[in-house]
């Protein structure tokens, strides 16, 4: 059976960026720039054909977004799953860095099970799961390349399942910064083809 090209992209600059607030579930739409940035890669893409067979995207507005500026371009209908909705932060969403930071202080270290905060939000474990059973989906289908359109905190958690690799390692994911993986279909094979690309920005 045919390997899984996957291609896991972080949305645009969202409002969130802008208010210097926490993220996660705040569900903060994209900017003017981050409409833009979502705009220059589908053209890229346009220009230099991924191949795509799907696009499917977290349910929150700002990925969805991006996601349909590149579907619209490609000529590719988007699903939108909510198993890659960005982790859940439960009360720290939205709220201003340093306010956060005294309301709900990180501890030096979280156990992979206990919730994000103590008022709620997800364990490690409970995105890790979610994540888990997208990627799964995918494997089992027929698809063999897809766009999935995400964010930061839930790619790092399907690259590092995929790969294997210890919670602590982080991958980064700029503004419409992608990762290529090719998933072997018939051995536990995984190659990483590269990280937060951004082809798009040395064109023109």
């Amino acid at each position: 059976m045919a390997p899984l090209t996957l291609t896991l992209l972080r949305h645009g600059r969202s409002r969130a960026d802008d208010e210097k607030v926490h993220e996660g579930r705040y569900d903060s739409p994209l900017t003017d720039v981050g409409e833009q940035q979502a705009v220059k890669l589908a053209a890229y893409w346009q220009a230099h054909s991924p191949g795509f067979e799907r696009v499917v995207c977290s349910s929150l507005v700002r990925a969805r977004r991006t996601a349909e500026i590149i579907g619209q371009a490609l000529g590719l209908e988007v699903t939108p799953d909510e198993a890659w909705r960005e982790f859940d932060n439960g009360p720290v969403a939205g709220l201003p860095y340093a306010e956060a930071k005294g309301r709900y202080p990180q501890p030096a270290f979280r156990h992979r099970f206990e919730a994000f905060t103590k008022d709620g939000g997800e364990s490690y474990a409970a995105t890790s799961r979610r994540v888990n059973g997208a990627l799964e989906a995918l494997v089992q289908s027929s698809s063999t390349n897809v766009l999935v359109v995400a964010h930061g905190g839930c790619l790092n958690v399907a690259l590092r399942d995929l790969l294997q690799v210890p919670v602590q390692t982080s991958f980064a994911f700029g503004d419409t910064g992608f990762a290529e993986v090719v998933v072997s279909r018939q051995s536990d094979q995984v190659r990483l083809l590269g990280v937060n690309r951004t082809p798009q920005l040395s064109e023109g």
